[in-house]
């Protein structure tokens, strides 16, 4: 067996998982971890806040299906990482962060960046609701097996972040090891689910007038993309997909109605609510995607009768009570309900099909509204024409990147994606700023795609340093940032409650607005250019997408709009003062 210190372990053993980036900033609980990567395949990324660490770690994953290392120091480095790390958790992403921790001699002494008041070197705490699991190395010896139980928890079954403290003597200390060959040490199917529940599902879907698909992240994550359209297809049903899932079938397709919920498409919430049977695959059924569960607005659940499959089973039936409900992986389940439903009826047709005709009607109605928007060439232009002429421009399998906030609100219903893994957005934490980081993971995942991080200037300013990442490592990422001088989703809910005179300002005034082309030039970013008229927007898009390394488009866009500028048919309970 070699004799390895715990930064050697670490490195070989993430070789082994074909880890391909570590991600983080060196500090002091960390250099025995870093000095390992000195000769190591594993390539280091220096982001510049452990934040982005973490959301390019989610990006890559989101992009690829493929975990990330992460990487901190002790103390502050370690806890900027939670925000990340819970964005993760919240919408079941892997990766695996490690942390420094105090010398395990001097545990509960009080070092320098120890937080241990409740219990010594208690870090590891603070990660426990936002992780999968949380591990404490006290051993070198212990660190190989610790290393495979923290990849196996992170890739299987329901995916998620997981984190690894490694005390600082632990990282230095050597040991003779053998290292675990990971595929000998997790399963090598996936579950399928129970024949008799499969079959009662498939009779339901079979005997359904006006069944929906409505596949949730959990689709994604499995990679049942063919499965859901072959089914779709057979049943000729509706694909309500969430925002996590969409690219599950391609957007073009006549089946895809758009989403449910408080900004999901006309069509997609009224087949929804009005469907005889639902066969939810991956899916939570959030507040945003059910219009807070305000019956028969986006679900009415009963008198629709549900399937709902999740590899999860605190999933099933959590929000609405199940028909038939079925515990087992997204891609395996889907196939097993296709095939059992081929089995009872032959694919139906749509001729004649009042139930088809119906959803495209539907569909032409909600996308004429789309168009309207799109159409729209006033000056100072909406979010929408920037959304449209960014479609324009982006190839077909070119990814969309965007975190929390009016961007985000109108992308997600409106712009069409048409392949699997390219619709990059977080969903239940609704993480600002995440995106800045997280398109550079995904552009990493994928070096051949177009990538494009669609950012509110609010949002991009709470992550802006990352770009400086972007440009050290040469990452060809386009930063397309829609002006609107403030954080105005915020304004517009206050003034929607409360009015005017109640607003707490959030508004950013002449002096205290950045300029953006001045910080893109502070970073070094080859192209930069600010557009104030729809008819440049294109061209602008166009140079700055073929420049060779890191992009940089401005948009100044209106500063007030209703609803901010997304088109709501669903609801959204928000809780109101009481008198």
């Amino acid at each position: 067996m070699p004799r390895l210190n715990g930064g050697e372990i670490i490195a070989r053993y993430l070789e082994k998982e074909g880890v391909e980036y570590l991600v983080g900033i060196p500090g002091h609980g960390s250099t025995n971890l870093l000095d390992a990567f000195n000769d190591s395949e594993v390539e280091v990324i220096q982001p510049r806040h452990e934040q982005g660490a973490t959301h390019l770690a989610d990006g890559y994953a989101r992009a690829s299906g493929n975990p990330l290392a992460v990487f901190t120091s002790i103390g502050p480095g370690a806890t900027n990482t939670v925000t990340g790390a819970a964005t993760a958790y919240v919408d079941s992403i892997p990766m695996v962060i490690f942390t420094g921790a105090p010398q395990t001699h001097e545990y509960g002494e009080g070092i320098l960046q120890e937080i241990e008041r409740q219990k010594p070197g208690d870090f590891p705490s603070v990660m426990e609701p936002v992780t999968k699991q949380s591990f404490v190395v006290d051993d070198v010896e212990r660190l190989p097996r610790i290393l495979r139980r923290a990849f196996q928890t992170a890739l299987s079954g329901r995916p998620g972040p997981v984190h690894i403290d490694v005390p600082m003597d632990v990282q230095g200390a050597a040991a003779d090891v053998e290292l675990p060959e990971p595929t000998e040490h997790r399963p090598h199917s996936r579950p399928g689910g129970d024949p008799d529940t499969v079959s009662d599902a498939a009779d339901l879907l079979a005997e359904a007038d006006r069944p929906v698909i409505v596949p949730g992240g959990g689709t994604m994550l499995a990679e049942a993309w063919d499965e859901v359209q072959e089914l779709a297809e057979h049943l000729q049903a509706p694909v309500i997909p969430t925002f996590q899932s969409r690219g599950i079938i391609p957007e073009d397709h006549e089946l895809f109605v758009g989403n449910a919920g408080w900004i999901g498409s006309s069509a997609g919430n009224e087949l929804a609510a009005n469907a005889d049977v639902i066969l939810a695959v991956g899916c939570r059924f959030t507040d945003m995607h059910t219009s807070s569960f305000e019956e028969g607005v986006s679900f009415e659940i009963p008198p629709s009768k549900l399937i709902h499959v999740d590899i999860d089973p605190q999933e099933i039936g959590k929000n609405y009570p199940v028909e038939v409900g079925i515990q087992g992986d997204a891609k395996v389940v889907t196939r097993q309900i296709t095939d059992a439903v081929q089995d009872r009826t032959d694919p139906v047709s749509t001729e004649n099909n009042e139930y088809y005709d119906e959803i495209q009607e539907l569909w032409a109605d909600w996308q004429a509204q789309v168009d309207e928007r799109w159409e729209n060439d006033e000056v100072p232009m909406s979010i929408s024409r920037v959304a449209r002429a960014v479609r324009e421009v982006l190839p077909r399998d070119g990814s969309i990147v965007t975190s929390a906030g009016q961007p985000q609100e109108t992308i997600n219903p409106e712009f069409p994606v048409y392949e699997p893994r390219t619709n990059i957005s977080c969903g239940g934490f609704s993480t600002m700023g995440w995106g800045v980081s997280a398109a550079i993971g995904a552009k990493l995942a994928n070096p051949e795609r177009t990538v494009v991080d669609f950012e509110g200037d609010g949002s991009f300013l709470m992550c802006n340093q990352e770009v400086a990442c972007a440009v050290e490592h040469d990452i060809d990422v386009n930063y397309v940032v829609v002006n609107n001088n403030g954080w105005k989703s915020i304004r517009n809910l206050q003034v929607n409650k409360y009015g005017w005179d109640r607003v707490i300002d959030t508004e950013f005034d002449d002096e205290t607005m950045v300029d953006f082309m001045d910080m893109a030039k502070s970073f070094n970013v080859g192209f930069s250019e600010r557009v104030v008229k729809p008819e440049n927007l294109n061209g602008v898009l166009e140079e700055a997408f073929a420049h060779d390394g890191p992009s940089f488009v401005e948009v100044v866009v209106e500063p007030d709009n209703p609803d901010s500028g997304a088109i709501i048919t669903g609801k959204w309970d928000l809780a109101d003062l009481e008198e």
